[in-house]
């Protein structure tokens, strides 16, 4: 079903929606975040990483710029008379959606609307038109398929694609792709349904893995030897839903024993969680840091990471 029909179809979900997202917090504003990032002091030959909230990661990959599930709206949810209905955030991103820099790359790991929100990829379409190359997962595409993109192509699990100097590999995770319960998901075993994502990310000799959202899993016991740099793992929604989502050492320690890598930066948190998840798997991470060879880089929103090339 897409997007139009689903709207006009949708008046008693968008109702139950917006008693849904009025009682996520108590509070009505956002809270700001305590660091920003400089992005006027990056430069090309740098590799620079940072977490603007939730999922979304914006990275200078030595002058090609990537940003990862694009979510920057104080609200996700269905849009509806003007007004967007769903879970409010905790914190602002650490860049608003007018500072972000246009990105030449936009990768989204799966459908569901805290990781694909037409409405933030909308603004930034416009915005930049006909300037953005996008990568989503297989069966996901059509969603987004109306919006003004320079390109716009599905990478399946294994699939590699070369764009803008940088080498993308689609992975397998452990997770849901559905955007409506009722759609075809998958994780249900139809090849057919919607799919989901990791991603690869090659450039300069430099390897990034971003997992968008993922389960605990040894599917990636097979990227031991790739020499990653930089593993991007979620650390939140683990509850109730630890069968969707990873808490923070299953993430730590598939960084470190499953991919080898150098480097943890933790996201999914401190944004759209259960009161119970906003501050919790931060103060984990920072707990157990120490056990594991991958040192974790990044421990707040907003906070950027650089390796100089």
């Amino acid at each position: 079903m897409n997007r139009r029909k689903f709207i006009k179809n949708s008046l008693l979900i968008s109702a139950g929606s917006f008693f849904l997202s009025k009682s996520v917090y108590a509070e009505d504003e956002p809270k700001i975040p305590l660091y920003r990032p400089d992005i006027n002091a990056w430069k090309d030959d740098e590799l620079n990483i940072c977490w603007i909230g939730h999922a979304t990661v914006l990275i200078n990959f030595y002058g090609t710029y990537i940003l990862t599930d694009p979510a920057l709206l104080p609200r996700v949810g269905i849009k509806f008379l003007g007004l967007i209905y769903g879970p409010l955030r905790y914190m602002y991103p650490a860049l608003s959606i007018d500072e972000m820099p246009q990105p030449d790359l936009v990768l989204i790991s799966h459908a569901h609307m805290d990781h694909m929100d037409y409405e933030t990829l909308k603004i930034l379409t416009d915005k930049f038109p006909q300037k953005i190359n996008c990568v989503t997962a297989k069966n996901t595409k059509d969603i987004i398929e109306d919006l003004k993109w320079k390109s716009l192509v599905e990478l399946d699990w294994n699939e590699k694609l070369d764009l803008l100097n940088v080498k993308l590999t689609g992975i397998e995770i452990v997770h849901n792709g559905w955007r409506y319960p009722w759609e075809k998901d998958r994780s249900s075993g139809d090849f057919n349904g919607r799919s989901y994502n990791g991603y690869l990310i090659e450039s300069n000799n430099k390897k990034i893995f971003f997992a968008g959202d993922t389960a605990y899993n040894d599917k990636w016991k097979f990227l031991a030897n790739e020499n990653i740099d930089i593993a991007i793992i979620p650390i939140g929604g683990y509850v109730p839903k630890y069968y969707y989502h990873c808490n923070p050492k299953e993430a730590l320690k598939m960084a470190d024993e499953f991919l080898k890598a150098k480097y943890f930066i933790p996201i999914h948190t401190k944004t759209f969680d259960t009161p119970k998840e906003l501050i919790e798997p931060l103060e984990w991470l920072n707990k157990i840091n120490t056990e594991y060879k991958t040192q974790v880089v990044i421990n707040d929103i907003g906070q950027t990471f650089t390796i100089k090339k």
